[in-house]
């Protein structure tokens, strides 16, 4: 096995290109005493990236999702190349819980934006065992068509236990499937009761997923989740389930007018649909068009773009600050003993937390 170790380079180094190359050897005068090196070509990347070549495209994603320090660099400085002609896309969130027929509506739903001339990336995040930090990422098996399809892109990745089922580097995932020139870009999430605020802090769309027939929908109301969504879809409305979806559509669309929406301007509402005959997918495009178009014209898309940025931003502060501290030397001298303190109550927490924060 070849365990020579990428390296970066700032000036793209090696800039001949092709399709499937990222990488480029470095000369060395003893080849047979020390291995040659690998230098991360970013002119490659970038290349591939904007002219959409898959196979650098899930390189490239693979980079930003690294939590290896020595692949930070290079990963963000190919996002820094990247950014300018990223954010042209529609950010469509979608969550429902297991079972609902999230990967089936999606596979209909994508097929029917690529009749539109829509190119289509879906970033479907997979659950991981909580044991073994294993995950099925099963995706392209589910969504079988549309991952042949060469005008669409899945990119199955692990949850890692992030909360909202939403994988850590998805926004950067984003912005690189933007500037490879996807027009929409769905993001599944595993829907599980987490924190779905997370879902709604990166789109400018969600799109929540319920099933008739379960139970009484209206508990849903119930659920801060209901207060996320800009349209609830009631999918398997197909056969002898027709009446029940639209029922529960009624149900829907006459409590979601005491709830506060989840975007200014815009009335969440509910439709039917059948990811299994296709029947509702045409209305569901054009209310997201509908809501682009208003959201647009009022101002409320930018500025919903704007303040997840910042918020972005925040986010990463928190982490790196949470990081580094856990890294520090006294962290790692103190906490130890600290938390056996704590565990034998011969402490209170706060003072312990207090004690850990005074250098």
């Amino acid at each position: 096995m070849d365990k020579r170790k990428p390296e970066w380079t700032p000036d793209g180094a090696g800039k001949a290109f092709a399709s499937s190359v990222v990488f480029k050897k470095e000369s060395t005068a003893q080849p047979r005493k020390a291995h040659a090196r690998k230098i991360w070509d970013l002119d490659a990347l970038e290349a591939g990236v904007k002219s959409d070549n898959r196979t650098i495209l899930s390189r490239a994603i693979t980079l930003v999702e690294s939590n290896s320090p020595k692949h930070f660099e290079p990963a963000q400085e190919l996002l820094k190349r990247l950014l300018p002609v990223s954010g042209n896309s529609i950010r469509i969130g979608i969550t429902g819980v297991p079972g609902v027929g999230k990967s089936s509506f999606i596979e209909r739903f994508g097929m029917h934006l690529i009749a539109q001339g829509k190119k289509v990336a879906v970033l479907a995040i997979d659950p991981s065992s909580s044991l073994s930090r294993g995950s099925i990422l099963g995706d392209k098996t589910r969504m079988e068509e549309l991952s042949r399809h060469p005008q669409s892109f899945i990119r199955p990745s692990p949850s890692s236990g992030v909360l909202g089922g939403v994988a850590r580097k998805t926004r950067e995932s984003i912005v690189i499937c933007e500037a490879a020139g996807f027009d929409v870009i769905l993001i599944e999430t595993v829907g599980v009761g987490q924190s779905e605020t997370t879902v709604r802090s990166m789109v400018d769309f969600f799109l929540l997923m319920q099933i008739a027939g379960a139970g009484d929908e209206l508990q849903g109301i119930k659920k801060g989740i209901i207060e996320l969504a800009d349209l609830i879809v009631v999918n398997k409305a197909d056969q002898d389930n027709i009446q029940r979806a639209q029922l529960a559509v009624r149900e829907y669309n006459n409590a979601l007018h005491y709830i506060r929406n989840a975007t200014r301007g815009w009335q969440t509402k509910a439709q039917i649909c059948s990811a299994r005959t296709g029947d509702g997918i045409d209305m569901i495009w054009h209310t997201i068009m509908e809501f682009c178009a208003k959201t647009g014209e009022s101002g409320v898309f930018e500025q919903r773009r704007l303040s997840q940025t910042a918020a972005w931003f925040e986010d990463l502060i928190s982490e790196a600050v949470l990081s580094r501290f856990f890294q520090s030397s006294h962290t790692k001298q103190h906490l130890p003993e600290l938390r056996k303190q704590v565990a034998e109550g011969r402490i209170p927490v706060a003072l312990a937390v207090s004690m850990l924060l005074e250098d």
